[in-house]
């Protein structure tokens, strides 16, 4: 078995399927790329058995063959390589000797037929969506998702495809965020819940692409299919929560404020909030927005005035600051509408410009209890 490659290419491909791998595996084969190449085609595979992800190459070559190979040290080897032509030969003694312009090294290999197969998905559902709306949903909603291993649920992100549009839902019971589309339909309704680790590969991966992606999915697994790579993922099992239900419906007082002066207030102020709830005060009077924040412990307070436009009664709610400079960070409007009912209820939060056609996001955030 021997092909030729460019350094260059190889690393930019090895680098993306180097994120699936973890950094101390139960199965010592998974630590190791998949190599499997039939004539000018290799195929790289890596896997941490929750997800597989595999890229096809073009190589100089003719002949077969399917090996595993010591990721870590072949990527370190390529990262110090010039762009220039490699040259991969499988030796007799269980190694395999990459030629460069400069000298040979010689890398131990296992059998290729250790490595784990990619799941099959027997009868899918499938749906296009274009690469870079699939990395916008899932960067605007994965910061929500919850990191708790009791409820498994909600540490990832909740994909519902209609024939109405796709929506995206991440929460963590603090805070909730729903993304939704509806300039990309799917065939049929479903819905499954994907794990976190997959939907960070895609988004660095997807981040600014134009090219579709076929996603295929049953009730266990999902498969992303886009130019030459593919991955497959475990989907989270379980049902999601009902999260229509926790987003108040009626909402009286209505907050419209720029959104980066409310971020560096909402920043500046906390850092004088307590250091466990982290809680800002908000106090709407008028069209003057004040926000206060004090750790009792320290004697530490600060408080800042902002004009805003608001429509409602004058009131006073808490948040932790922690949620709400999270999700100021991830909208990218000028204007933002802070809707609100009570000082218990949660608080609504939505752009007022600078989404596209067909784009809607909203995200909800729990309030904390004053101690006045």
């Amino acid at each position: 078995m021997k092909f030729i490659v460019s350094s260059t290419y190889l690393l930019k491909q090895l680098q993306i399927l180097g994120g699936v791998i973890n950094n101390n595996n139960t199965l010592p084969i998974l630590d190791n790329f998949l190599f499997e190449l039939k004539k000018d085609e290799l195929t790289v595979s890596a896997s941490d058995l929750e997800t597989t992800m595999s890229a096809k190459l073009k190589v100089e070559s003719d002949s077969e063959g399917s090996i595993a190979v010591p990721a870590r040290l072949l990527l370190e080897t390529l990262k110090t390589f010039p762009e220039q032509p490699l040259t991969f030969v499988v030796e007799d003694n269980n190694t395999i000797e990459l030629s460069s312009n400069h000298g040979k090294y010689a890398l131990a290999y296992a059998n290729g037929e250790e490595f784990p197969n990619a799941v099959e998905l027997s009868d899918p559902s499938s749906t296009i969506i274009q690469g870079d709306v699939l990395a916008m949903a899932i960067s605007k909603t994965i910061f929500a998702s919850g990191n708790d291993d009791l409820r498994p649920v909600m540490s990832g992100v909740f994909f519902q495809f209609s024939t109405e549009g796709l929506t995206f839902v991440a929460t963590d019971a603090h805070k909730l965020v729903k993304y939704s589309r509806e300039d990309v339909t799917a065939s049929q309704a479903a819905e499954f819940i994907m794990p976190k680790k997959p939907l960070n590969l895609l988004k660095g991966i997807l981040a600014g692409s134009e090219t579709d992606v076929l996603i295929e999915y049953n009730e266990s697994n999902a498969k992303f299919i886009f130019e030459d790579t593919q991955l497959i993922c475990r989907l989270i099992d379980g049902k999601y929560p009902n999260y229509e239900a926790v987003i108040p419906k009626e909402n009286p007082n209505k907050l419209v404020i720029d959104r980066s002066q409310f971020l560096s207030s909402v920043r500046r102020v906390s850092i004088f909030s307590n250091k466990t709830t982290h809680q800002v005060r908000l106090k709407i009077a008028g069209a003057e927005l004040n926000i206060s924040a004090e750790d009792i412990d320290y004697s530490n307070k600060a408080e800042e005035r902002l004009t805003c436009s608001y429509q409602g009664d004058d009131m006073q709610i808490g948040f932790n600051s922690r949620f709400l400079t999270e999700m100021l960070n991830n909208l990218n409007a000028n204007e933002v509408q802070l809707e609100m009912s009570l000082p218990n209820r949660a608080g609504i939060l939505t752009p007022v410009d600078g989404l596209d056609e067909g784009e809607k996001i909203t995200m909800l955030v729990m309030p904390v209890m004053l101690n006045s």
